[in-house]
């Protein structure tokens, strides 16, 4: 069995990772690795999924910092916590910074023998592919953009947000911060997501404004929400352009789409990474069954691992479209509708168990 991943990023490495605990050769082609810097991105993580990443020998405990609770406000209803889900005993999620993730991941890959990167010209190598002139039984690709996606993965649904997300690391001065905080602003979602004690993760996902926001506008805004942190100072603000995306069919043949290319949401939950690494641990599963009923890993896991998910992430997606819509539409009307709505939701014990339970485990 000779698989290929091809693709950048930590989906790609995590199932790299993951498949090479299974003895299946892998090889890697990846084109824009190296020009990859994301030094303000976080990532958020469920607790599942923090205990399976851990089951498949990625420990991250030493290096995430769990929350145990997650507080949600209106700017438009006088900054009125409208939602707060926890304090828990236990982690309700944890957060840690991209490129500490990324490091980790590549750290462990060294270590394995049945690991190698591919090292061709793009060109050469997707023609190869394309022709099905190469030697690999089975491709997973990551990349929604490359030659590959464009001639066979086309059918897409999109979604632009018209929105741009802006992302920081704030250094402040030291104090509690096992809470997260949500703000639903006339500007977008604003969220504090804490790194450590002095360190604060900003994503602020802003409606496109009519003028150019310059960078000093971006920061007023963050002091403006900031109502708990004493600021040190600010790293540099990094930004990319909002988009859901779901993929209307994710093989073809002996190739599957898999992470970002097939569905992408919106970041206000944090759960986009969360949807992949579910992901992940289903085709984890359905080669461990092949390989218990002593059968070959073919292109048929790919059309079972469509058949187990493509609902499920269609769902899941959605449900985080609507979350997204209902607010900026309230937002438009005064917040007439949702005042009422989660004065009776911040009561209702069993929606803030199902919620929890929702982001921590999706549909599945």
């Amino acid at each position: 069995m000779n698989l290929c991943l091809i693709g950048h990023g930590i989906p790609c490495l995590i199932l790299a990772n993951i498949l090479a605990n299974k003895n299946i050769q892998i090889s890697i082609f990846d084109e824009v690795e190296s020009k990859q810097k994301f030094k303000t991105r976080t990532l958020g993580i469920t607790k599942k999924n923090i205990n399976y990443l851990k089951k498949e020998k990625i420990n991250l405990e030493n290096n995430a910092w769990f929350i145990n609770s997650i507080k949600i406000f209106n700017e438009s209803i006088n900054d009125k916590e409208i939602l707060n889900f926890g304090p828990v005993d236990d982690k309700l999620f944890s957060v840690i910074k991209y490129n500490k993730f990324n490091s980790i991941l590549k750290k462990n890959l060294k270590k394995k023998k049945l690991i190698k990167f591919i090292k061709k010209k793009k060109l050469i190598f997707y023609n190869s592919i394309l022709s099905k002139k190469n030697n690999f039984d089975l491709i997973i690709n990551f990349d929604g953009k490359n030659k590959i996606s464009k001639e066979l993965f086309f059918r897409k649904q999109i979604k632009n947000y018209d929105s741009i997300a802006y992302t920081t690391l704030i250094n402040h001065q030291k104090c509690d911060n096992r809470v997260a905080h949500q703000i639903f602003t006339k500007f977008g979602p604003i969220a504090f997501l804490p790194c450590s004690n002095n360190e604060t993760s900003i994503v602020f996902s802003m409606f496109r404004q009519s003028k150019n926001i310059k960078e000093d506008d971006i920061l007023k805004l963050i002091k403006k929400y900031n109502k708990k942190y004493l600021i040190k100072s600010f790293s540099k603000i990094e930004k990319f352009n909002l988009k859901s995306l779901l993929l209307k069919n994710y093989h073809n043949n002996n190739i599957l789409c898999f992470g970002d290319n097939i569905h992408k949401i919106h970041p206000l939950a944090g759960q986009g990474l969360n949807m992949t690494i579910r992901d992940i641990g289903i085709l984890s599963e359905l080669i461990d069954k092949k390989k218990e009923l002593g059968l070959s890993l073919d292109k048929s896991i790919f059309k079972d691992f469509e058949n187990k998910t493509k609902h499920y992430n269609y769902l899941f997606a959605s449900g985080i479209d609507f979350i997204y819509e209902f607010f900026k539409i309230d937002n438009k009307l005064n917040n007439n509708y949702s005042n009422k709505i989660f004065t009776f939701l911040e009561n209702n014990t069993l929606f803030k168990k199902y919620s929890i339970n929702f982001a921590d485990k999706g549909l599945i």
